[in-house]
């Protein structure tokens, strides 16, 4: 599993805790130094199926620079939602959980935690040793 990981956000540390917690083996991806390029981005939303809009944070300063909140959400609107979201990674839902399986989950509540767990196929509170598969 990669969870693309804001070190400063208390739901990024929330999942890392659950998922060490659960002895999940995942790598870290600091997307806000590491931005996602346009086909990578494009490639989670598949995993997730969801639009652009879906995961973009329209209230933070950059989005609403940009008036994203009234930006066209449909088909046509998709690659110029994509292309601000990996010019500005900051606008990008977090924490993005990229499972093994294929699949990937925004890891903001308690139950999509326990659901990437789930999928890990770790048994929460089990005798797996926790930590991340690469340096925080």
């Amino acid at each position: 599993m990669e969870i693309w990981n804001n070190p400063s956000c208390s739901k990024c540390a929330a999942a890392r805790s659950a998922l060490d917690e659960a002895g999940v083996d995942y790598g870290v991806r600091p997307y806000l130094t590491r931005p996602p390029s346009a086909a990578e981005l494009t490639e989670v939303l598949r995993r997730l199926d969801a639009r652009p809009w879906d995961v973009c944070r329209t209230q933070e300063p950059a989005a609403v620079a940009l008036g994203m909140a009234d930006w066209p959400r449909d088909e046509a609107a998709e690659p110029r939602w994509i292309e601000a979201m990996v010019a500005a990674p900051e606008l990008i839902q977090r924490p993005l959980l990229l499972l093994d399986d294929g699949s990937a989950l925004v890891g903001r509540t308690p139950e999509a935690l326990a659901e990437a767990v789930r999928r890990s196929g770790a048994t929460p509170g089990g005798d797996a040793e926790p930590g991340p598969s690469s340096p925080r």
